[in-house]
């Protein structure tokens, strides 16, 4: 049997029990599914299908003794373009304990600094993603993560990953930020985070994000620096976006300029259009611009269905 078959099998056989959860557990099959029809300009112009981080996963919990409840994720990412048998590969996997002191999840998961970037980034999963030129965006094994109840709009949220870890480089390493409001702007009109790094996939990292609403116009912005841990070399970058609707369309642009992991600028422009609450047509134009004088561009059409 191999890898791709196991795995295959081990997924079926946890969404089979998904659905003959035990008395009193909450349990949630969820995932999405995103594709594009791209032209890509990267020296030569090709066109490609291409899946943007499409997932499944299994989610829930049970409460226990006083309020204190067991939950856990199981997600994987499929890539619904290719047809080689590496096409399924982990991603936030962990098992924790939430009770009125907070969180505490143990296993694969997005440091503290990746999630305190919120919805700032428009293009998050396309070409434009963060991840592609800022350092910081990191899902690690072996870690433990730690998020504080809020209090007054604040809350902390905290990641620890042992030496023992794939990116870690016989080190411990720490992900720490500080937020304020709510991510998704929809309880409160700004949002707000401060993240630090040590030793965190080779790098130390300092990262500042915010976001607010004016009517309807959201502005975002994010502040990025980081240095390697052996002090070879430093970079930093920023981004702003925008997003404006207009009746089931949103209108969204956004500017990235880096001399971190790569050095240059990136434009995107891009509209998503609503074509019920989970599902999106979307439409978008990347263009990078290198300061070695290299560029490449990416025009693209696809869907989003969420489930």
């Amino acid at each position: 049997m191999n890898t791709f078959t196991k795995t295959a099998v081990a997924i079926a056989t946890s969404l089979i029990l998904a659905n003959t959860a035990v008395a009193g557990e909450k349990v949630k099959v969820y995932g999405k599914v995103n594709a594009t029809l791209q032209s890509d300009d990267t020296g030569e112009r090709e066109t490609d299908i291409k899946s943007n981080a499409s997932r499944f996963g299994v989610k829930g919990g049970v409460k226990l003794d006083g309020n204190l409840s067991a939950i856990y994720q199981v997600e994987w990412q499929v890539n619904i373009a290719d047809d080689g048998e590496d096409n399924i590969k982990a991603r936030s996997q962990w098992v924790g304990l939430k009770g009125d002191f907070g969180t505490v999840m143990l296993g694969r998961n997005d440091t503290a600094m990746k999630k305190s970037q919120g919805k700032v980034d428009l293009f998050n999963d396309y070409n434009a993603d963060i991840k592609n030129l800022f350092s910081g965006d990191n899902r690690l094994d072996d870690t433990l993560t730690y998020i504080s109840p809020k209090k007054n709009g604040f809350s902390v949220r905290a990641t620890f990953i042992a030496e023992s870890g794939y990116k870690s480089e016989g080190e411990n390493g720490t992900s720490i930020s500080l937020m304020y409001g709510d991510a998704k702007l929809k309880k409160s009109k700004f949002y707000a985070a401060v993240a630090f790094d040590s030793k965190v996939a080779g790098s130390d990292t300092t990262r500042v994000t915010m976001q607010g609403k004016l009517g309807d116009l959201k502005l975002g912005a994010i502040y990025n620096e980081s240095e390697y841990t052996d002090g070879t070399s430093d970079g930093d970058g920023f981004l702003v976006s925008a997003a404006y609707p207009v009746g089931k369309a949103t209108l969204k642009a956004q500017y990235q300029d880096s001399d971190d992991k790569k050095s240059g600028d990136v434009v995107s422009v891009g509209v998503d259009y609503k074509l019920a609450k989970n599902v999106k047509l979307t439409g978008f134009y990347t263009d990078f611009s290198f300061d070695d004088g290299k560029e490449k561009s990416h025009l693209a059409v696809g869907m989003e269905y969420k489930f």
